[in-house]
């Protein structure tokens, strides 16, 4: 396995962190949703969820993942569960949120490891998640049309508010 410096390896525990949340955000979007057009794109978007939590595994050795995936996968399930219970619009509000959160997240590790010029695979692998979160983020912008009530906005603040604590505390512990 390849050796990482210290920033890099908080990095993808980080990202660790977040596949792991992502794809319970979605399993928590289905356990309450019946509308068949949203189950459709929670399920095809969990599938990519797992499939970057998969890339990650195999790049992040196990007893450097995050002691919090348990907290991890309870915020994921009730960030996902909570606008489920209010339908579409808030669903995809949520992912909108979300998805601007962690494009951001990536492009941060994108650019330095452009700067630094190392792990051009690694770099690959992760601009590659990116395209696709951002791709969710764009298909869930155009299902929500933009037009989003104040307590969807709010809810969104308080989601991307959350993402980035989670990340702070996922490269730490």
């Amino acid at each position: 396995m390849q050796s990482y410096p210290d920033w890099l390896i908080a990095e993808l525990r980080s990202d660790h962190a977040g596949e792991t949340g992502a794809v319970m955000i979605y399993r928590g979007i289905l356990a309450f949703c019946r509308d068949e057009t949203l189950r459709d794109f929670a399920q095809r978007h969990m599938a990519t969820e797992q499939g970057h939590l998969r890339l990650i595994e195999e790049v992040l050795p196990k007893h450097q993942h995050s002691r919090l995936l348990p907290i991890w996968r309870v915020a994921g399930w009730i960030t996902g569960a909570l606008p489920a219970l209010f339908g579409p619009r808030a669903v995809y509000a949520t992912i909108d949120a979300v998805e601007t959160f962690v494009d951001h997240h990536y492009q941060q590790q994108l650019d330095r490891l452009d700067a630094e010029q190392i792990f051009p695979e690694l770099r690959a692998m992760l601009a590659r998640c990116q395209e696709e979160e951002v791709h969710h983020r764009d298909e869930a912008r155009e299902m929500h049309g933009g037009v989003v009530g104040a307590l969807v906005r709010g809810w969104g603040r308080l989601v991307g508010f959350g993402s980035e604590a989670a990340v702070h505390a996922a490269r730490r512990i």
